[in-house]
């Protein structure tokens, strides 16, 4: 009869069964926020919008504050831009209060309980679930780690240092290229060999990389450096080379003239010289002479040429037979697909040897006409 009783007084709501809450006073204050349990990294700062709602009839002067926060965790309570410890809400009305928590670094992985309380009225619990151990290290890392380009070209990497300890570090920027190399450091548009970065802060840092100039095409891996004496952090960029294409067409003492009689011919000794990075391919020798002359190569095709290699040419420039004497230009040209180099010879042209003495001869000749005349009729 009891039992029946005490259900006859629950069916009406008259007794609280199991679960049945009491009604929430009139005049009583609610502390909401939806994120009442996240999971987070060390070192993450959470920023919670917590709204204090009056649902009294009366202006409701709240004491705010947080309880059960973790040792080495940090917490700050502001509303309107300002920091609250007490909070005035009007009747029906709701005010939005700013908490942020910082969570440390040096943290273990599980989960951690406070509240925000209106003391005496109303305490809202949270959790943070920290999802791994917090480390004590540094971070150097970049979103494009590898480039391509020539050997003119400056690579130019975009890289952060992320300082995940604890303390204000000095980190030592270095890098381990090869002899020829150039790396420069930027942070704050400023050249640095170190830089200052405070705890769980990122330093925006710029990597410039230049490659010797002869540096034949590939890829050459740049190891960068950020270290203390307590912590570093490593970071490997990769450049890839293309090769460059540069020849050069000269001759073995660098004289560009000579000089050809009329009708005659000259054999000269040329050079192609590869000055770029990559090897050159289906080198052509072609040339450009005055009108009836004419300039043959004993090779006209040079199949390739590595990097540094030379490789020599000889022409052979025969002049027209009726050359007037003067001077005359011919233009050689090596060409590929690549590049192409080019000289002008000056050439200065002579009369005949042969001619000058056909034209003694004819003097001598004529001379002696005149002596046999005179002795044979002088006297006369």
């Amino acid at each position: 009869m009891k039992c029946a009783s005490l259900l006859l007084f629950a069916v009406f709501g008259l007794l609280p069964v199991g679960n049945v809450v009491a009604a929430t006073p009139a005049d009583s204050v609610t502390l909401y926020t939806p994120y009442t349990n996240i999971s987070v990294p060390p070192g993450q700062t959470i920023n919670y919008d917590v709204d204090a709602i009056n649902n009294s009839s009366k202006l409701q002067n709240l004491r705010i504050a947080v309880q059960g926060m973790p040792r080495g965790w940090t917490c700050d309570l502001k509303s309107g831009g300002w920091e609250i410890s007490q909070l005035s809400v009007l009747p029906g009305e709701k005010k939005t209060i700013a908490l942020t928590v910082g969570v440390p670094l040096k943290v273990n992985k599980g989960r951690y309980h406070f509240n925000i309380v209106a003391r005496g009225l109303f305490s809202l619990p949270l959790v943070v679930t920290v999802s791994q151990k917090g480390t004590y290290k540094t971070t150097f890392s970049t979103d494009q780690p590898n480039m391509e380009g020539t050997s003119k070209t400056t690579f130019t990497f975009q890289a952060n240092l992320q300082n995940l300890t604890a303390d204000t570090q000095l980190y030592a920027l270095q890098a381990e290229a090869a002899p020829g190399w150039t790396v420069n450091f930027k942070a704050n548009y400023k050249q640095v060999s170190s830089v200052s970065v405070d705890p769980n802060k990122t330093q925006s840092i710029m990597i410039d990389i230049t490659a010797p100039d002869q540096i034949p095409a590939g890829t050459y891996k740049i190891p960068v450096v950020a270290q203390t004496n307590t912590t570093s952090a490593n970071l490997e960029l990769d450049v890839v080379i293309t090769g460059s294409y540069k020849m050069v067409l000269t001759t073995p003492t660098g004289l560009l003239s000579t000089k050809i009689t009329a009708g005659g011919s000259k054999r000269v000794e040329l050079l192609v010289e590869n000055t770029g990075s990559s090897a050159l391919q289906d080198i052509q020798m072609t040339s450009a002479a005055p009108a009836n002359w004419d300039v043959k190569f004993d090779e006209k095709d040079i199949p390739e040429l590595q990097p540094g290699a030379t490789a020599h040419v000889f022409a052979t420039i025969k002049a027209d037979k009726k050359a007037i004497p003067g001077d005359y230009q011919t233009d050689i040209h090596a060409n590929t697909p690549q590049t192409s180099a080019s000289l002008t010879f000056r050439i200065s042209a002579e009369t005949s040897m042969l001619w000058g003495w056909i034209g003694v001869l004819i003097i001598i000749f004529a001379l002696g006409i005149v002596y046999f005349l005179f002795r044979k009729y002088g006297r006369r």
